[in-house]
């Protein structure tokens, strides 16, 4: 993700992050299949769809965290 992509996590609320997230790992699901099938072009792929969960997990976690802090 390039930082503009980052900065984009900090303004989306709990909700959109987790249909993002939602959404990322079912796609890490298909690139999983496709690489047992044997139909995956490119491997480093399933990386940066990990790496691009760990983003989201990471703000989500950030979110939900100051949110219990305020309440």
């Amino acid at each position: 993700m390039k930082t503009k992509e980052k900065k984009d996590l900090l303004t989306k609320d709990l909700k959109e992050l987790r249909n993002m997230l939602k959404d990322a790992r079912n796609a890490l699901f298909s690139l999983r299949m496709e690489k047992a099938q044997v139909k995956l072009k490119d491997p480093r792929s399933i990386f940066h769809k990990r790496k691009e969960i760990a983003k989201i997990l990471t703000v989500l976690k950030r979110k939900e965290y100051e949110n219990a802090k305020k309440a």
